[in-house]
């Protein structure tokens, strides 16, 4: 699968989101991630809506629930034809595995179901002194990822410091999309566990996902360009 650069299209609105996107040229057509700020603020319209312009959509709502919630809920997200959604490793195997089978059509077509491991803000002192994880946050991420791929998981999230080993725990073919991307000369804003595109590829990240980056920059169509001289 070729690398691509995801556009973290974290607006509160339609408004705010669509006078964004229409800053690209017409040929031009982003891969975008709608998180929870807009989708809870729009609902599914907005998906049906960017999808319509022709743009593919990473749906990043992290489902974490009981298997059969889960589900169903994935049975409703296969609906809207995005091409990516995401779970919490956390829920198990077992709700990744309903998660799988609750998004998979009639055709046997899906969208590429991917399982966050840990966030790029969380550091190995909150993992273990607020989440009680004993193990590092290193064997926590490759063995979520581990679980995420018995599952039948396509791959995971986990910043691209940890691409390379979980590309090594669990095979070249299993995705790693990766958050915490910064140009070297920009601040880390909250995130904790970052790197640059350029480096990202280098480690093995097969997808990043960039937001304020892009999207706050003065010029957000040179930025994204940027972005993909230097990833893709």
């Amino acid at each position: 699968m070729n690398r691509d650069v995801i556009i973290a299209c974290d607006f509160a609105s339609r408004e705010a989101t669509l006078e964004f996107l229409d800053r690209f040229p017409a040929g031009r057509k982003p891969f975008v991630k709608i998180g929870m700020e807009l989708f809870y603020a729009e609902g599914p319209s907005i998906v049906r809506e960017i999808k319509s312009r022709g743009h593919k959509i990473f749906l990043d709502l992290k489902l974490h629930d009981i298997p059969n919630t889960v589900k169903k809920a994935m049975r409703v997200l296969s609906a809207l034809d995005v091409d990516m959604v995401n779970v919490h490793a956390a829920g198990t195997i077992g709700m990744m595995k309903a998660a799988l089978e609750g998004l998979t059509r009639e055709d046997g077509s899906r969208p590429l179901l991917i399982a966050v491991t840990q966030l790029t803000s969380t550091s190995q002192e909150a993992m273990q002194n607020e989440l009680l994880i004993g193990a590092t946050i290193n064997d926590t991420i490759v063995k979520y990822a581990q679980n995420a791929r018995e599952a039948g998981l396509d791959g995971v999230v986990c910043s691209p410091l940890e691409a390379g080993m979980v590309k090594k725990a669990c095979g070249e073919g299993f995705l790693t999309v990766t958050p915490g991307i910064r140009f070297a000369d920009a601040g880390k804003d909250d995130q904790v566990r970052i790197t640059t595109p350029a480096r990202a590829r280098e480690i093995g990240s097969d997808f990043i996902v960039v937001g304020r980056p892009i999207t706050a920059a003065p010029d957000p169509v040179a930025a994204y360009e940027k972005c993909l001289k230097e990833f893709v």
